[in-house]
């Protein structure tokens, strides 16, 4: 799935992304390290990976990667 990177805190490493319908979506730092990105620029496409499992809210996906989008 991709998307557009948000906000992102370097200090936490964690942020948010807008899916392609402008919904955001948060992850926290596991999904970002395990992109293995040192930092991410709010306007970046970027290629996520969504856990399997619903989310524990029962509503918001969970990511659980986020990396550049490259062509």
């Amino acid at each position: 799935m991709q998307a557009t990177a948000y906000t992102f805190d370097p200090d936490t490493r964690a942020g948010q992304v807008l899916l392609d319908d402008g919904t955001p979506v948060p992850f926290d730092a596991a999904a970002f390290d395990a992109g293995g990105l040192l930092l991410l620029r709010p306007g970046q496409r970027v290629r996520l990976e969504l856990a399997d499992a619903p989310a524990a809210d029962g509503g918001t996906p969970r990511i659980t990667l986020v990396t550049l989008q490259t062509f």
